[in-house]
């Protein structure tokens, strides 16, 4: 088995969908040996940030000289970006001889694991071979019953942003979302949760009383922005300062805030090696692609793989903040599972026009019925046969002082990053 082949295997469609719950997980880990029970984690749940928050944490980690694995989801280019250590991507070899392994043992079980059950076994196995001293492990879309709460109790939990997203699975509520995120909160740890409303922070914090957990709500008011522009950010949070963010976007200072809590929580049960000229270094060096990222200038292209309406107020904030007044030549692709009216009612203001794509996704919707959807703001409208061909037709309208922005699905945000990179402003443009 070679890595395409342990790849295609893993997307079998032999697999489940969604299945909530975590037996089948536990009969395959028990089968592996139990790798999870060698590490230590922290385990991040919620809607929003989880993917960025995750990457400051083990940025700071490996910075710090710990072995740190980091479990993310989904991939923007590669599959194998979603398992790391000390920032390097799983070998492909590497992952072709784990799957391989896990194959017969995952075949023997008497039900068979989902496609992320199974993902989630192969970067315990990797993360165990690899003896990290510590995993930051990203959840799937829910807690409780999700497949990586199989973990024994982190050395700390965290929720993120809390937003209605998945509501099928999760909850139609705030309240509901929030109690199934709690799920991660195991007995006698510590964990660190976003700020939320009242009500939100009500499920935390019965939650937290119930597992008798050390809790740690973020508090944003000691947050303090110093400059900001597309190279960067520079921002103080209690006793840290002067941290330079390569990330941009305010939404990137709150998950900063989140982490440097965490880390904090951390130092405080005696991870000593979490220096502050460590995290100075692994807050400065983070990379997280797909979040209001700027991909060149001359036009700007910015892309961002924000997927529901909390996603967009962020994104609409992001514009008013670092583009005010700028109207953008939009491209654009969505889900079709998604609230996409909610999204595009606060974005379409700031776009002078629409390119609609088809992200490579079985659920998104297609170019045509997007374009049908975006023809009610009464801006020009436009579809693209690929993300390729949008990425070029948005270039061309931009033109060389234009604005470009690409928004509405993580699943397209690879193709996006890759087009942008081999393009050329066309002579149209002059």
């Amino acid at each position: 088995m070679n890595a395409q082949e342990a790849i295609a295997y893993i997307h079998s469609v032999s697999w489940k969908g969604s299945v909530p719950g975590l037996s089948r997980t536990r009969a395959l880990l028990e089968k592996m040996g139990n790798p999870e029970r060698k590490l230590q984690f922290i385990h991040i749940a919620g809607t929003n940030g989880k993917g960025s928050t995750a990457a400051m944490l083990a940025s700071v980690l490996h910075a710090a000289g710990y072995r740190a694995g980091l479990f993310t989801s989904p991939y923007i280019t590669r599959f194998e970006e979603r398992m790391q250590v000390d920032g390097q991507e799983i070998p492909p070899e590497e992952l072709a001889e784990i799957t391989a392994w896990i194959r017969p043992l995952a075949e023997s079980c008497p039900e068979a694991p989902t496609e992320f059950e199974l993902v989630t076994c192969v970067a315990l196995e990797f993360f165990a071979r690899r003896q990290c001293d510590i995993v930051v492990l990203e959840a799937g879309m829910g807690g409780a019953l999700d497949s990586t709460n199989v973990i024994p109790c982190p050395a700390c939990a965290v929720i993120c942003n809390i937003g209605l997203d998945h509501t099928q699975f999760l909850g139609d509520t705030l309240e509901a979302i929030a109690e199934t995120k709690a799920g991660i909160f195991k007995q006698g740890g510590t964990c660190v949760t976003y700020p939320a409303s009242p009500s939100v922070e009500a499920v935390f914090a019965a939650a937290a009383q119930a597992q008798q957990l050390d809790w740690h709500p973020v508090r944003f008011d000691s947050l303090c922005s110093i400059r900001h522009d597309l190279s960067g950010q520079r921002f103080d949070f209690g006793r840290h300062k002067n941290l330079q963010l390569p990330l941009l976007g305010q939404m990137q200072l709150h998950n900063a805030a989140v982490a440097l809590t965490v880390l904090d929580c951390l130092q405080q049960k005696g991870w000593r090696k979490i220096t502050e000229e460590a995290i100075h270094r692994g807050i400065a060096e983070v990379s997280w692609p797909g979040r209001f990222e700027l991909l060149r200038r001359n036009p700007l292209f910015l892309v961002d793989g924000g997927h529901n309406p909390q996603c967009m107020q962020a994104l609409v904030e992001n514009l008013q903040r670092y583009l005010p007044g700028r109207q953008l030549v939009a491209l654009t692709g969505v889900m079709a599972d998604k609230d996409y009216t909610a999204m595009y009612d606060q974005i379409a203001p700031y776009c002078a026009r629409f390119i609609a794509v088809t992200p490579d996704n079985p659920r998104a919707m297609t170019a045509s019925d997007l374009a049908k959807v975006l023809a009610r703001y009464g801006k020009p409208v436009e579809t693209a046969e690929s993300v390729e061909a949008g990425v070029q037709r948005a270039i061309d309208l931009a033109g060389p002082d234009g604005v470009c922005l690409a928004f509405g699905s993580l699943y397209m945000v690879g193709a996006i990053r890759e087009a942008v990179k081999g393009m050329r402003v066309s002579k149209k443009c002059f």
